[in-house]
């Protein structure tokens, strides 16, 4: 073998194989839990309610609804607590900070279930009452790891930003949100979490979701439905988490992430 044609070989970098599988093994192993766990309640012997509370179609309308709550109470949250985030950081705005992160700790500081109670009594029992609770729920993460990441910011960089004579818009979008998103993105992950566990108890007010499957379980002492909603809402938190994980490895900037 040539020298050359050995230095090319040293140069070309080999494919990670190992290191995909590594990223792609954890939601495998999750789905195959659920799936397992669906299987086998669709192969034992089953009385009626059982029946009516675990057949496929059920479980898979349920556990769709609780993708759209833990969906569109994330979405919510976004667009709230980010741009929130962000004024609060700014220098006009920094004195309202501990009454805005105050009133957006009230929503952790009440029981999920006393929330969502609550807001179906002030308003009416439904999904998108399901979804404001979760919302107010989850909320602080997002929005104090947003605050968290900017101002953790070396200032020097900003003052380097605004010294070769970008605005301040232009520094926040090209300086501060770049080296925050790591920060932020890990408060993102933690709404999801949370929504996720949390969406359950949208049963309590008919809001659908994996929850139906535990209260009926409850309800009617049947341990083998009681499980399989548990089973099933621990999986799509694990799922959604990696989710999360793998989102910031690849949103995070180069050699930040």
């Amino acid at each position: 073998m040539s020298l050359s044609t050995a230095a090319e070989r040293e140069t070309i970098p080999e494919p990670r194989i190992g290191r995909s599988w590594h990223v792609v093994l954890p939601p495998l192993c999750y789905l195959a839990v659920a799936v397992a766990m669906i299987a086998y309640t669709q192969q034992v012997p089953l009385d009626g309610i059982e029946r009516g509370s675990l057949n496929l179609p059920f479980v898979l309308r349920r556990t769709w609804e609780h993708v759209l709550l833990v969906f569109f109470s994330t979405v919510l949250v976004l667009a709230v607590a980010l741009p929130l985030g962000i004024v609060l950081t700014r220098p006009g705005l920094r004195r309202v900070t501990p009454y805005a992160l105050a009133l957006a700790n009230l929503g952790q500081a009440i029981p999920a279930v006393g929330m969502v109670v609550l807001l179906a009594v002030l308003f009416r029992i439904g999904f998108w009452t399901a979804v404001a609770a979760l919302f107010a729920y989850s909320l602080l993460p997002t929005l104090r790891n947003t605050m968290v990441g900017l101002e953790q910011v070396d200032p020097r960089l900003v003052d380097a930003g605004r010294g070769i004579g970008m605005s301040a818009a232009g520094v926040l979008a090209k300086v501060e949100l770049p080296m925050a998103v790591p920060v932020i993105l890990s408060g993102v992950r933690t709404t999801l979490v949370l929504n996720v566990g949390t969406a359950g108890i949208a049963a309590f007010i008919g809001a659908g979701g994996l929850g139906d499957l535990i209260t009926a379980g409850v309800s009617t002492q049947r341990n083998l439905v009681l499980v399989t909603g548990c089973v099933l809402i621990a999986v799509l938190a694990l799922i959604v988490d990696w989710l999360g994980g793998l989102a910031q490895r690849l949103l995070s900037p180069k050699g930040l992430s």
